[in-house]
């Protein structure tokens, strides 16, 4: 029997239970959407805004690139993700200043919030609690405080839908879509149950079959720029922190551009090369032929180069099936590698290194 379809020794591997978390995302996205409907918050926090900035790190940041990508072609100011301790110069009174942080204690993101605070700005704080919830509370700015306990990385549903709520609350009706959000929830509920879950035949699981194609490989994860780019992070991201495995990624036309000419040395390392051509009905045409002639560039040097297409109709429902799988080919690439999931043991080192000497606060 195929050891991805051994219920045992997935459980031996997956000791903190990531296989639920990913299962029960569609879930996660419903009780996200409550949260972001009982916020209350004051509309007159959008008036006048010039520009939107989020500062977070890690899982705490591809909840703003989602929103980035998503409402990327269909938002009447500037969207920018701050991944760095300082705020860029434009942030002034008519930002506003997404803190995400879903421990509450990160330090990059403290110390841009009170950059930001400094300037005037703004403030909207989303976390679990923490340093973060304690600056809210005493300053007086809007929170929205999100369930505890988990990754960050498996909190997406949690760092994306409440703030989807809240900006249409404060004036961009568009950002949320409630007809948009029932359809990708109901799609990842039959995509866990009927295709990925660990219950489901290696031969019938398509996420299983590409974890395989990962194993002993390098992934490199390819798509298109216009809303999809954060698809593709979001693989590399899981695939390195829940499989503990390198991968890259990068987007087209840009990749067109640099990365292409990169395809001949070392031929060596190519032929381990996994490489996933993300694909959408919304990319670009141009797009869409730069992809289908860069696959032909590439795969006589690729180990294997494989294409996968969205499911469903509306641009949510889209963008996380994609997710949604990657997720699970990282899930399942974790137990062929007999490693957990969950811990990031590497990354909890260095923050015990950097807190020797504590940041400024």
């Amino acid at each position: 029997m195929n050891l991805l379809d051994q219920k045992e020794a997935i459980e031996r591997v997956d000791r903190q239970n990531m296989r639920k978390l990913i299962h029960d995302f569609s879930a996660q996205m419903r009780q996200a959407e409550e949260i972001g409907t009982a916020l209350h918050i004051d509309p007159a926090l959008g008036t006048g805004l010039s520009k939107i900035v989020f500062s977070g790190l890690g899982g705490s940041a591809i909840g703003a690139d989602f929103i980035r990508s998503y409402l990327a072609y269909d938002f009447p100011i500037p969207i920018f993700v701050n991944r760095h301790y300082q705020l860029p110069e434009f942030v002034d009174k008519t930002t506003l200043l997404v803190a995400s942080s879903y421990s509450g204690d990160t330090e990059e993101t403290l110390s841009a919030l009170k950059d930001g605070m400094k300037r005037g700005a703004r403030i909207l704080a989303i976390t679990s609690g923490g340093e973060l919830i304690r600056l809210a509370r005493a300053n007086s700015f809007p929170f929205i405080q999100i369930p505890g306990g988990l990754s960050p990385r498996a909190a997406l549903g949690y760092s994306v839908i409440p703030l989807l709520v809240a900006l249409s609350k404060i004036g961009f009706k568009q950002a949320y879509r409630p007809i948009e959000l029932q359809e990708a929830i109901g799609l990842l509920k039959t995509l866990s149950e009927s295709q990925y879950d660990t219950a489901v035949p290696h031969e019938k699981n398509l996420a299983k079959q590409l974890a395989e194609l990962c194993f002993g490989k390098y992934p490199i994860i390819y798509a298109g720029v216009d809303y999809f780019d954060v698809v593709a992070l979001r693989w590399r991201g899981q695939i390195e922190e829940n499989a503990k495995a390198l991968a890259s990624h990068h987007v087209l036309p840009e990749m067109n551009h640099n990365e292409l000419v990169g395809w001949r040395y070392p031929q060596q390392l190519l032929k381990e090369a996994v490489v996933f051509f993300l694909k959408d009905p919304s990319d670009h045409k141009r797009v869409q032929m730069r992809m289908n002639l860069t696959r032909s560039l590439i795969e006589r040097s690729a180990g294997k180069v494989v294409e996968l297409s969205s499911q469903g109709k509306g641009l949510l429902a889209r963008m996380f099936s994609l997710i949604h799988l990657g997720d699970w080919v990282s899930f399942y690439l974790a137990v062929l590698y007999q490693v957990d999931p969950t811990p990031v043991e590497v990354i909890q080192h260095l923050k015990s290194e950097l807190a020797k000497e504590p940041a400024a606060r």
